[in-house]
């Protein structure tokens, strides 16, 4: 659901005050005043107060005046408040909801990489956080039932194919046969492991452009090879070596613990 665009419609300059109007914050206001109206019939120092109790003192009377003017001079209609107010309550408690059995799922999954001998292994990837690791986890399952690289890959559609047809023959285009989850997390990886200022990843990808081959090539490689790593080290329950994805590239020490990562 396409949250944002409801705050457009009953309270258009709410997002003016509060840049991610998702946040508990916001939501949590906005469930106690669900329209333009009601904001404005609010005494500054309720609101103020208010803000402050829901933010633990992020906000306070500047938010307070800054929203109290705005809502006065707000652009929307005034037509079906009461009925448009109630919508939006339920649309907080949903997101609310959510948002909180969200944090109840991250906090069951770290307990569990933390028991999990194959994600420890993973973790000895610096480009790999807690999410990267249990997508794997659950993407990959048992490595045992590969009997190669290849087929890793081929499960992940990272292989390349040719389509042809009598003489006509097409570019080489990733398959993408494979799971498409599992594609979208190591793409994530990867973009970021160009940012990064030590990555073997990164480092293998300047490599690989410098040599002629264009971005995207070049990052569909990086996905591969994170891919073949991470199922080289479960596999042969090896040690991350950053030479063996590219031979220049700097070791990095991972000193995080696996719950404090964020990738």
């Amino acid at each position: 659901m396409k949250f944002t665009p409801y705050f457009l419609l009953y309270i258009p300059e709410y997002t003016q005050v509060f840049a991610d109007p998702c946040r508990p914050t916001a939501l949590s206001l906005l469930k106690l005043y669900p329209s333009r109206q009601a904001i404005a019939e609010v005494p500054i120092g309720i609101l103020s107060a208010k803000l402050i109790e829901l933010s633990n003192g992020h906000y306070g009377l500047k938010t307070a005046e800054r929203l109290l003017t705005l809502s006065k001079k707000s652009a929307s209609s005034g037509l079906a408040s009461n009925a448009r107010a109630h919508g939006l309550v339920i649309l907080c408690d949903q997101l609310l909801h959510t948002q909180a059995n969200l944090e109840i799922l991250e906090s069951e999954i770290a307990q569990l990489l933390q028991k999990d001998e194959a994600a420890k292994k993973l973790a000895e990837i610096p480009e790999f956080g807690p999410k990267t690791i249990a997508g794997l986890r659950a993407e990959l399952g048992e490595v045992g039932r590969f009997t190669n690289c290849n087929q890793v890959v081929a499960y992940a559609g990272l292989d390349l194919t040719v389509k042809e047809s009598g003489k006509w023959k097409g570019k080489v285009k990733l398959s993408k046969r494979g799971s498409g989850r599992l594609r979208r997390l190591l793409y994530m990886v990867a973009l970021v492991s160009l940012r990064l200022k030590v990555s073997a990843f990164g480092d293998y990808y300047r490599e690989l452009r410098k040599r002629g081959m264009n971005g995207r090539s070049a990052l569909m490689a990086v996905m591969r090879k994170m891919l073949i790593t991470a199922y080289s080290l479960l596999k042969n329950d090896s040690t991350f070596d950053p030479k063996k994805v590219w031979i220049g590239a700097k070791f990095v020490a991972k000193e995080l613990p696996l719950v404090a990562q964020v990738a």
